[in-house]
């Protein structure tokens, strides 16, 4: 064993801007407290250098937690990124189709001949990156098949219109400006290029109050989870695997105080659209119009049968359509015994509270 898996004295987590029980223990300051004991300092990658931020994408960093889209954590895996996934989440962060006023299209059905708007793979600098980190496209194509799905019709079915990639490509930093140049594809609404645009979350809501776009289908409405499927539901948590061979305790602690913030989460809302409004970078009415249906009632991670069917859904979605460089075995990549232990630590001592 290598010295740098002899001692941990720094743990790094990442997450995407939407709601996340990770996120919500690190701004509590559960979690800098929880390791602060053993002089073990936690930080995100949002905060560290910049040369980090390719570890929100490769997963390489050893002593790395991290709780994100899926399109990114099953590109690594594809890439023989050294990770073991550890927990599933499932929050409905507004999903929509949007298009312009007078479009006449309010139901999936209209969208049979329609052009929907495709961002383009991004120009990334590292090659093995571009298909996982091209969000948009991946996004965008899975969402348009997904909306399809509910009026039985197929991407064969409508024209698939290639726009920009968009500004936030290969930055796992985050901003109002980056989030909201993600839908690209809204300029392109306006001038009639296409006639719809999938977009998702606080930041896409208040991109599309700017531009005077309105909502054609709201996707998180229709009850069929698997026409929801995407990059972010389910989001993974995946761990590096020597952190979790060679320091299994420290993850179990990890996910203890995630499993902890998602119980505080149920009895105060108001107290997570304060954090979310930080984690999104989107003011308090997107967050309200974004996060709904008592998604703060659901924020822990599982590893159900029915969670991971669902995340096998995405990721076949991901090899099929060609946004994966080969395929691998899901469920070799679970690893229970995590997030069983702390569950175990989470009821036992909501017992002796």
């Amino acid at each position: 064993m290598t010295d740098i898996y002899q001692a941990v004295d720094q743990i790094w987590f990442t997450r995407c801007p939407v709601p996340t029980a990770t996120g919500l223990a690190y701004k509590l300051g559960w979690l800098s407290e929880e390791f602060s004991k053993d002089n073990i300092k936690v930080a995100t990658l949002q905060e560290a250098p910049r040369e980090y931020n390719r570890h929100h994408y490769d997963h390489q960093l050893p002593t790395l937690i991290r709780e994100g889209g899926s399109l990114l954590s099953i590109a690594a895996r594809a890439q023989f990124a050294p990770t073991r996934l550890i927990g599933l989440t499932w929050i409905d962060e507004w999903q929509a189709i949007l298009v312009r006023p007078d479009s006449g299209i309010s139901k999936p059905e209209h969208l049979k001949g329609k052009r929907l708007a495709l961002p383009a793979f991004v120009d990334h600098p590292i090659k093995d990156h571009v298909r996982g980190s091209s969000i948009a496209r991946g996004m965008s194509l899975h969402g348009y098949k997904g909306a399809l799905s509910i009026a039985g019709l197929t991407l064969d079915d409508v024209e698939l219109i290639e726009v920009a990639a968009g500004r936030g490509k290969g930055d796992a930093r985050r901003s109002r400006e980056v989030l909201g140049g993600l839908w690209a594809g809204l300029d392109d609404l306006i001038t009639g290029n296409v006639d719809a645009v999938y977009v998702k979350g606080a930041s896409a809501v208040e991109a599309a109050k700017r531009v005077g776009v309105i909502v054609g289908i709201d996707l998180d409405g229709y009850p069929d989870l698997g026409s929801r499927v995407n990059n972010g539901t389910p989001r993974p948590i995946t761990v590096h695997e020597d952190l979790l061979e060679n320091h299994f305790d420290l993850v179990v602690r990890f996910m203890y105080q995630t499993l902890r913030a998602a119980d505080w989460a149920k009895s105060n809302l108001e107290g997570v659209r304060s954090i979310l409004q930080g984690e999104t970078y989107a003011g308090p009415d997107s967050v309200a119009t974004a996060y709904r249906n008592d998604f703060h009632l659901h924020l822990e991670p599982t590893l159900s049968p029915e969670r991971i069917e669902l995340f096998r859904k995405q990721k076949n979605f991901m090899w099929i359509y060609g946004l994966l460089d080969r395929d691998f075995d899901l469920d070799g990549w679970v690893d229970q015994r995590p997030l069983l232990e702390a569950q175990k630590w989470l009821n036992e001592r909501s017992k002796v509270a």
